[in-house]
């Protein structure tokens, strides 16, 4: 009787964890999905490291993306009035990616970063030491309905997310 039972039994359960298998596999991956300031100041420690000082983080002022289930990438403007003038003009904010990005042409690799929008129309991407990494034009959005000191929008194009600190913006996009 047990026999019997399990050789009924047997069919189920391997039609059943087939058919999960195969639902799991052709489940669609979840796209990227901006993370707002709210979310990503809950992620973000409360300081953060730049050129050999601590910074606070300014969490109502922060952004992301969720750009897989397992990364992300973080940005937040930062209390830098410890900071010398020259470095204050430049470092305004800090980004963290756990994958690749491109931004206006340059491959950024996984690691932590700070960054401004500074005269010019011109963005600026620092190492942690402070040393200056690449330059890329910013645009200026006048028909932007709200902007904030900090956020991140999807652009036009797909796959494309605009970095802004209040009007001023570039794009960005996950590297491949």
């Amino acid at each position: 009787m047990l026999r019997r039972l399990s050789l009924l039994v047997l069919p189920v359960v391997l039609a059943v964890t087939a058919l999960s298998c195969l639902s799991q596999s052709t489940t669609p991956q979840k796209a990227s999905a901006i993370i707002n300031a709210s979310e990503a100041g809950s992620i973000l420690p409360p300081s953060v490291f730049f050129r050999g000082q601590s910074a606070s983080v300014q969490a109502r002022n922060s952004a992301g993306i969720r750009i897989s289930k397992d990364a992300l990438l973080l940005v937040t403007l930062v209390d830098n009035s410890g900071y010398s003038s020259s470095i204050q003009q430049k470092y305004q904010a800090y980004l963290i990616t756990e994958s690749a990005i491109e931004i206006g042409g340059h491959r950024l690799p996984p690691g932590a970063y700070g960054f401004g929008f500074i005269a010019g129309d011109t963005f600026i991407v620092m190492d942690i030491g402070g040393h200056d990494l690449f330059t890329a034009k910013s645009t200026r959005d006048t028909e932007l309905h709200r902007p904030t000191p900090l956020q991140i929008l999807q652009a036009p194009t797909a796959g494309r997310y605009r970095l802004y600190a209040g009007r001023n913006f570039v794009e960005l996009s996950v590297s491949q």
